[in-house]
């Protein structure tokens, strides 16, 4: 049984940093497409930050281009997502990714497994 868990959020002032990590039971990362989305009530899901099979490629949503940093550890099978320079409008639900099946990396209709989410609030 495939189990993603999210940790790190937290409240934060404008400026701040948070660093967000998914740890994966029944489920290898460094074999897996992983992605990080957020949302805020009455929204749909949001792509932020994604990462190929063994970390080689990232890609990032605009929103997140030049603040946040997609990373992996394949010894402890979690993966991380820095995020720097945060904005209020950053406050959303976060949510970690997995079974990719192809298409859009933003996209979460393409992912199989989904982690609880870590709520992240950012005060200006």
């Amino acid at each position: 049984q495939v189990q993603l868990v999210e940790s790190g959020g937290g409240s934060v002032q404008a400026g701040g940093s948070l660093r967000l990590s998914c740890a994966a039971s029944g489920y290898t990362f460094s074999r897996s497409n992983m992605a990080w989305f957020r949302q805020t009530p009455g929204k749909e899901r949001e792509g932020v930050a994604a990462i190929s099979i063994g970390g080689f490629s990232t890609y990032y949503g605009d929103s997140a281009k030049g603040r946040f940093t997609f990373s992996q550890d394949n010894a402890k099978n979690t993966v991380y997502l820095q995020m720097n320079s945060l904005k209020p409008e950053d406050t959303a639900m976060y949510y970690c990714a997995a079974g990719w099946r192809g298409g859009s990396r933003f996209s979460m209709q393409q992912y199989n497994y989904w982690g609880q989410g870590t709520q992240v609030t950012v005060s200006s």
